[in-house]
C-alpha cells in the first residue's frame, strides 16, 4: 500500500504586501564591526547606519511606505499656510482617532513639549503607566514629578498577564489623597506601555481609568504612538471584541481620553512627523498659540505638505486589521522563535519589539557596569543587528540626587520596523542572539566615560572594564 503522506497541521501566512524597491544593506567582517563599535563609544545610537547589518535600534521613522503613501507624497500642497494636506491630516485623525482639534508638530517630543509647558507648573505631579524617556523629560523640565502607577506585574519580565500595562488604580487614587486633585494636571497613560515590553491597556481598564478621573476632576492624556498595536491586542485578548474591527476600538479606546501626544512615526508608518489632539477647546487655542512659537504655523507645525499626506495616508492604512495582524505577527515570530530556544524575554510578546532580559544574560553583571548596553554591542558585533538598550541607561540620573536611577527592568529591545525586514532577517536575529546568549557568562561589563545631561542613551559613550 503507498505510504500515507503526512500533512502540515498549522498553514504559513504572509506578509500582506509584496516588494516593489529594494535598498541594498552591506555585510561587514567582525573586525570591521569592533571598528565601528569602538569608535561609536559602545553606543548603538552613535553608529553610522552604512556599518549595520540589520537595522532594529527603534521602528520611529522607519517604517517602508506604501506606494499609495508615494503617491500622496507627489501631492503635496508647500503653501505656507492652509495647505490642503494639512486638512486631510486632520480629517484623518479625527475620523479614525475621534478628537475634536488637532495641532500638527515636527514629531512626537514636539507634542510632549506643547503639553508639558502648557499644563504642568513646578510642583505637580504626573502619574503615569510606567515613564517614557522624552515623555518624562519634558514633565520634568516643566516643573513636574513623574510617578509610576503602572501594575507591578509590569516590572517583572516574567508575570504572565494578557494586560500588563494597565494603570493600578489603587496606587493612582493613593496619590490624589495624598498630594491633592490640583496637584495632578492630568493623567499620563501609553498604550502600548514602551519600557514594560510594549505591553497593552485592556479596554476595562481604561473604562475604569476614566470614571476615576471623572471623580476628581483629572485629564486623562494619552500617548497614541502605537495605539494601533493596543487596539489589536484588545481585540485578540479581550472576548468582548472578538470580530470588532481594530478601527472601532481604536476609536473607542481614545474616546475615554481628553487628548493625545502622537509620534506618527510609529503607527502611522511615516518617517516624520506628529501631533497633539485635543478636545476641549480652550486649551486647543493655547496649544495652537504655542505651536507657531515653538514648532511652525498650525497647519503645518514642523512638517512639510508631502509629509501630513503620506502620514494622513498612512492612517489609513495603519488601522486595517490585515496590516496590524501582519505586524504584530513578525514579531511573535520572532520571539516564539526565541522562547522555543529558552532565550529570557518579556513575556507575553509585545506589539512593536522583543525585549532581552539582560538581567538573566548577564546575572554575573551588577547593574552599574550596564549589562543591557553590554548586551546591545555584544549582539551588534555577532552579527551587525542593532539594538537599543533600556536599562538604567535610559532611566537616566534622579535629578534630586544625581544618582543613577536603577529600575527593574534591564532589557535590550529588538524593534522591528514595519513593511521592512523579512522572515529569513527574523532568523538570522534569532540565531545571533542564540550565540550571544551561549556565551554570556564570558562577557564582561562597561564603563561611562562620557554623559550628556539630558537623555543621556542617545550620546553616552562606553569602554570595556
Amino acid at each position: 500500500m503507498p505510504e500515507t503522506r503526512k500533512r502540515p497541521t498549522r498553514r504559513s501566512w504572509a506578509e500582506p504586501w509584496k516588494v516593489k524597491v529594494v535598498e541594498p544593506v552591506r555585510w561587514t567582517s567582525r573586525e570591521q564591526r569592533e571598528r565601528a563599535l569602538d569608535d561609536a563609544g559602545f553606543n548603538t545610537f552613535l553608529m553610522r547606519s552604512e556599518d549595520v547589518y540589520i537595522d532594529l535600534l527603534t521602528d520611529s521613522g522607519t517604517s517602508a511606505m506604501s506606494d499609495y503613501q508615494w503617491a500622496g507624497m507627489m501631492l503635496g500642497d508647500e503653501s505656507y499656510a492652509g495647505s490642503r494636506n494639512f486638512y486631510h491630516l486632520e480629517a484623518a485623525i479625527q475620523k479614525y482617532y475621534g478628537y475634536r482639534y488637532i495641532v500638527p508638530t515636527h514629531q512626537g517630543r514636539g507634542a510632549e513639549h506643547i503639553l508639558s509647558r502648557m499644563l504642568i507648573k513646578p510642583g505637580d505631579f504626573v502619574p503615569g503607566n510606567m515613564y517614557f524617556t522624552t515623555t518624562r523629560l519634558h514633565q520634568e523640565l516643566a516643573g513636574g514629578t513623574f510617578v509610576d502607577v503602572v501594575i507591578d506585574e509590569a516590572h517583572d519580565p516574567r508575570a504572565w498577564l494578557p494586560f500588563k500595562g494597565n494603570v493600578d488604580l489603587n496606587k493612582l487614587e493613593a496619590l490624589i489623597e495624598k498630594v491633592g486633585a490640583d496637584k495632578i494636571p492630568y493623567v499620563s497613560l501609553a498604550a502600548t506601555v514602551n519600557m514594560a515590553g510594549g505591553q497593552p491597556v485592556s479596554m476595562q481598564n481604561v473604562r475604569e481609568l476614566r470614571a476615576l478621573c471623572d471623580r476628581y476632576g483629572i485629564r486623562i492624556m494619552l500617548d497614541a504612538t502605537r495605539a494601533v498595536e493596543n487596539a489589536y491586542f484588545i481585540q485578540q485578548r479581550d472576548e468582548d471584541y472578538r470580530g470588532v474591527p481594530v478601527a472601532a476600538i481604536l476609536q473607542e479606546l481614545c474616546s475615554y481620553t481628553d487628548g493625545c501626544t502622537m509620534s506618527g512615526k510609529k503607527d502611522s508608518l511615516v518617517n516624520i512627523g506628529g501631533w497633539l489632539a485635543l478636545n476641549d477647546p480652550a486649551l486647543f487655542d493655547e496649544a495652537r498659540n504655542m505651536v507657531v512659537v515653538y514648532e511652525g504655523l498650525h497647519t503645518y507645525g514642523g512638517m512639510s505638505g508631502r509629509d501630513m499626506e503620506a502620514m494622513a495616508r498612512g492612517i489609513e492604512e495603519s488601522v486595517q486589521d490585515d496590516h496590524i495582524r501582519a505586524r504584530v505577527g513578525q514579531v511573535e515570530y520572532l520571539g516564539m522563535n526565541l522562547l522555543e530556544w529558552s532565550i529570557p524575554i518579556v513575556e507575553p510578546i509585545g506589539g512593536h519589539a522583543i525585549y532581552l532580559d539582560a538581567a538573566r544574560f548577564y546575572p554575573h553583571i551588577p547593574q552599574d557596569q550596564f549589562p543591557a548596553q553590554t548586551l546591545a554591542a555584544e549582539l551588534y558585533l555577532d552579527s551587525g543587528v542593532r539594538s537599543m538598550e533600556r536599562g538604567v541607561v535610559s532611566a537616566g540620573r534622579d535629578p534630586a540626587t544625581g544618582d543613577h536611577r536603577y529600575p527593574k527592568l534591564e532589557l535590550v529591545r529588538l524593534t522591528i520596523p514595519r513593511r521592512v525586514y523579512t522572515q529569513a532577517h527574523m532568523d538570522v536575529v534569532a540565531e545571533s542572539v542564540d550565540a550571544v546568549f551561549e556565551e554570556g557568562k564570558k562577557t564582561r561589563g562597561l564603563r561611562m566615560v562620557y554623559e550628556p545631561k539630558y537623555l543621556r542613551f542617545f550620546q553616552a559613550r562606553f569602554e570595556r572594564l
